[in-house]
């Protein structure tokens, strides 16, 4: 942060690449948002309600009114569920149904999380490519100008290109059973 001329700390943009990165993805989450089914919008906001503490309040106050009211406890009307069956039944096919709310925005987040992780993926073998060329540029550079390279086999290995699926061969190799 740099100081302003009235002394506060004023936070620095960031990075022109940096922005754009942000903006593009940004971009791209708006435009998947809009393209999202409604059934799909529905169990977000419906899944975004039911974490909240206005569901729980709310339920609160419904669950609570009605064992109240039909347990005698206040005699402002006549009991409708002396046994609260009823009661039970709605908040089971309510559970029910929150439910599958839950579930329908966990399985949309998940697949968010995988076009994420696939992004990462895709950006770290491109920067492990460009980084094993640019090895192997310096390594070229040093050799033309006979430059001393200590550890030269190390230096050999640094120009090698990774293989994800062997990589991912060798994880799989090593995984506890």
């Amino acid at each position: 942060m740099q100081p302003t001329e009235s002394g506060k700390d004023e936070k620095r943009p960031v990075s022109e690449p940096l922005a754009r990165n942000i903006d593009a993805l940004m971009q791209r989450r708006r435009r998947d948002v809009e393209n999202e089914n409604v059934t799909a919008k529905i169990a977000a906001r419906m899944a975004a309600f039911t974490g909240s503490v206005w569901s729980v309040l709310l339920h609160a106050g419904v669950f609570g009114a009605w064992i109240l009211l039909n347990t005698g406890a206040v005699s402002l009307v006549p009991p409708w569920d002396p046994t609260l069956v009823v009661l039970a039944m709605i908040a089971s096919v309510e559970a029910i149904f929150l439910t599958t709310f839950v579930l329908m925005n966990q399985r949309r987040q998940a697949r968010v999380e995988e076009d994420r992780a696939e992004l990462t993926l895709q950006t770290s073998l491109l920067a492990e490519h460009e980084m094993t060329k640019l090895a192997g540029l310096v390594l070229a550079i040093a050799r033309e100008l006979k430059v001393h390279i200590p550890e030269e086999a190390e230096a050999e290995e640094l120009m090698q290109e990774v293989s994800p699926d062997t990589i991912l061969d060798e994880i799989d190799r090593q995984r506890p059973k």
